[in-house]
C-alpha cells in the first residue's frame, strides 16, 4: 500500500441512537503509516467511531473504507489484516491467558497448528506477558488483562492497528512499553489508530491527530502542525529584571527567573543577552501544548455534574 493510500476513509459517518445524536457527519483521513491519535473528552463518540469501522455497529448514514473497501459491506475481506482493541479487552475469564490465545489463534487466524504454541508464546512476551502462569484470566488484574487484549490484536502481524484507550489500568512502565510497542510495529509498517481521551498517550505516540466533542470532527492536523512555534522564546535568568530591561518592548509575560519574548531566533537573542553581560540558564522555542490545541478547540466543558 503506497504511503499517501487512505487506510481508514469515512464521509458524513452519523450514527444515531433514537434521539442522540451520537455522530454527526465525521470525516477521517487516516493514511498507511501514520500513527493517528483519536482524542476526545469521554462521552464524545470516540468508542461509537471505532465499533462503526469494525462493522460491530452500522452506521445510520454516511461511507466506510477501511483497506480500501467498503464497511460493513465487505468487512470480512480486512479483519484478518485488522488488530483491534476495542472497549476492554474479551477473554473467557475461567480460562487461562494462553489457553484464550491459543483458542481464539485457531479460530481467527489462519496460521499452522504446529506452531500454535509458538505463536501464543511470541506475542505473550511482546506485550510482557511471557512469564504468567496457568491461573484463570478472572483473577488477572486490569493492567494484565490489557495487556492480554493486546496480545490478541497481535496475533496476526496487523497492517491495520486500532486500540481504544489501551492503556487503561496500566502503571507508568506499562504505559511506556506500550508506547515502545507501537512505535516498533509503526516502523515495521502497521498504521496505528489509537483512540483515547489521554493527551499525554496522544502527544507521546502520535503524529497525525483528529480531535472530535460531542459527535463531531473539529479538528485533523498533523502533530507538527498543531505544535508549531508561536513566534515566542522563552529565556531563563537569574538576571530578569535586567533582561527585561535590555528587551523593553519584546517582553510579553515574565516570571521570577523567565521572560517570554517576541523573537524567532534563539540563537540571536542568547548573543544579545550575553553579550551585555547577562546570564542565561536556558533558552527555548515555545510551543503550543497539545492540551492548549484540544482547550482551544473543544472548550472548557467537561462531565462534571455540579450541585445547583
Amino acid at each position: 500500500m503506497s504511503a499517501d493510500a487512505c487506510v481508514i476513509r469515512t464521509r458524513g459517518l452519523t450514527k444515531r441512537y433514537g434521539h442522540v445524536l451520537a455522530v454527526d457527519g465525521v470525516d477521517l483521513d487516516v493514511r498507511a503509516g501514520d500513527t493517528y491519535g483519536f482524542l476526545g473528552p469521554n462521552g464524545s463518540g470516540k468508542t461509537t467511531v471505532v465499533r462503526m469501522l469494525l462493522g460491530l455497529v452500522f452506521a445510520t448514514a454516511g461511507e466506510i473504507e477501511v483497506l480500501g473497501v467498503p464497511v460493513p459491506k465487505r468487512v470480512g475481506e480486512v479483519l484478518p489484516h485488522i488488530g483491534a482493541l476495542v472497549e476492554g479487552p474479551s477473554a473467557y475469564g475461567h480460562l487461562s491467558g494462553r489457553r484464550n490465545l491459543s483458542l481464539l489463534d485457531a479460530t481467527g487466524h489462519p496460521g499452522p497448528r504446529r506452531t500454535r504454541a509458538e505463536r501464543v508464546d511470541a506475542v505473550l512476551d511482546r506485550v510482557g506477558l511471557g512469564g504468567i502462569d496457568s491461573r484463570p484470566v478472572k483473577a488477572y488484574s486490569l493492567g494484565m488483562r490489557q495487556r492480554l487484549g493486546l496480545a490478541a490484536a497481535l496475533l496476526s502481524p496487523p497492517t491495520l492497528l486500532i486500540l481504544d484507550e489501551p492503556t487503561n489500568g496500566l502503571d507508568p512502565r506499562g504505559i511506556q512499553e506500550v508506547r515502545e510497542l507501537l512505535a516498533e510495529l509503526n516502523a515495521a509498517g502497521t498504521t496505528v489508530f489509537l483512540s483515547s481521551h489521554l493527551l499525554a498517550e496522544v502527544e507521546a505516540t502520535c503524529r497525525r491527530v483528529g480531535i472530535i466533542d460531542r459527535g463531531r470532527l473539529l479538528l485533523e492536523e498533523s502533530m507538527d502542525n498543531l505544535r508549531a512555534p508561536t513566534g515566542r522564546i522563552l529565556v531563563h535568568t537569574p538576571d530578569v529584571d535586567r533582561a527585561h530591561a535590555l528587551l523593553d518592548g519584546r517582553v510579553v509575560e515574565r516570571t521570577a527567573e523567565r521572560l517570554a519574548v517576541r523573537a524567532d531566533d534563539p540563537a540571536a537573542l542568547t548573543a544579545q543577552l550575553v553579550g551585555a553581560g547577562l546570564r542565561v540558564t536556558g533558552v527555548a522555542v515555545e510551543r503550543r501544548t497539545l492540551e492548549e490545541v484540544v482547550l482551544g478547540v473543544v472548550g472548557a466543558g467537561s462531565d462534571r455534574v455540579d450541585r445547583r
